[in-house]
C-alpha cells in the first residue's frame, strides 16, 4: 500500500455495501471481478483483508486495492 492519501468516493449516503461500492468507484468493472479480487484477499478494509463482499462499510472507511486507497464519505 502506498503512503499518498486516499481518493475521497462520494456515495451520497451512509453507507454502501463493499462490493457495490468497489464497482461505484471504478476500481473493478464488474461484479465477477469484484468477487474474485475480494475472495482471493486482494481488498482491504480499514488496513485488513477483507473477503466479505456485504461488508458495511461507512463514512471514513479506507479501502485499499493494488495500491491505491479510497475513502468512503458521504
Amino acid at each position: 500500500m502506498t503512503s499518498s492519501a486516499p481518493q475521497d468516493v462520494s456515495i451520497g449516503s451512509e453507507g454502501i455495501r463493499l462490493g457495490p461500492f468497489l464497482k461505484f468507484a471504478g476500481v473493478l468493472d464488474s461484479g465477477g471481478d469484484v468477487k474474485e479480487a475480494i475472495i482471493d484477499g486482494f481488498v482491504e478494509v480499514n488496513g485488513e483483508v477483507e473477503r466479505r463482499r456485504g461488508r458495511q462499510l461507512t463514512t471514513g472507511d479506507v479501502v485499499g486495492f493494488e495500491g491505491r486507497r479510497f475513502r468512503v464519505t458521504p
